[in-house]
């Protein structure tokens, strides 16, 4: 495996150590090339290195890992993002299809990223998903607009509202539209779950997801189910059927 060269933002000094020495134990494919404990020194560095992985801080004072994303002029380097937990920020790199490390970092969670990165370099596409995620992260109230799915031959932009229906197949997931063909996903349903919004979107079954504004008929009887309107049929699992039927109000 070829080397990547990677650079740390963070401006918890303890926190960077930690990365460095997990970074140079666990994962020697990574070369360290510079380290820096805010965004303007880490702006700097990315402009004259140039390098192939970013491990970036998103909370840090003055200027956030976002902000500094943001005003970068060339963004041609893959990104590892570390955050204590943030719910909403987690949604929106998870919709854009970046990895994210929690703190403190764990080691296997750390390789796994490292592992997943020398994909995501050869297949490049990193200037078009950070659009998706500055612009689903531009207004908080606003839910995630437009997601980036891994398929088999690379990655596809989808606007949520036109996903109807989601189906788990093993570590795959089926993806239906009204209008389009089926596509499969390299994600399980789980983490589509964890992604898009609620409630327009609800697991009604454990094998599957509905977009609630594509219902288009609830049977209600033993047996509940409901009819897309794409024509799909699905079943309502009993253990959801309560909480489902509540929250539409009937």
């Amino acid at each position: 495996m070829e080397r990547i060269s990677a650079i740390v933002i963070d401006d918890e000094k303890k926190s960077r150590t930690s990365l460095l020495q997990k970074l140079q134990d666990y994962c020697p494919v990574v070369e360290i090339v510079g380290e820096a404990g805010n965004g303007s020194a880490g702006k700097e560095l990315i402009e004259s290195l140039n390098p192939d992985l970013v491990f970036l801080d998103i909370v840090m004072p003055r200027m956030n890992g976002f902000e500094m994303i943001a005003s970068l002029s060339h963004r041609g380097f893959e990104i590892i993002f570390t955050t204590a937990y943030n719910q909403y920020a987690i949604q929106a790199i998870r919709c854009s299809a970046f990895d994210y490390l929690l703190k403190p970092v764990d080691i296997e969670d750390l390789r796994n990223a490292v592992q997943k990165i020398s994909v995501k370099i050869a297949t490049s596409g990193t200037e078009e998903r950070l659009k998706v995620l500055l612009q689903n992260l531009s207004n908080e109230k606003q839910r995630s607009k437009r997601i980036v799915i891994p398929v088999t031959e690379g990655l596809l932009y989808i606007n949520v509202d036109d996903i109807i229906h989601l189906e788990a197949s093993s570590n795959y997931t089926f993806v239906y539209f009204l209008h389009e063909p089926r596509l499969v996903a390299c994600r399980t349903l789980k983490e589509f779950e964890e992604m898009l919004p609620a409630p327009v979107f609800f697991r009604i079954h454990h094998s599957h997801i509905i977009n609630i504004n594509a219902i288009k008929k609830i049977t209600k009887d033993e047996g509940s189910r409901v009819e897309l309107t794409n024509g799909n049929v699905v079943d309502i699992s009993r253990r959801r059927k309560d909480e489902f039927l509540k929250m539409l109000g009937q």
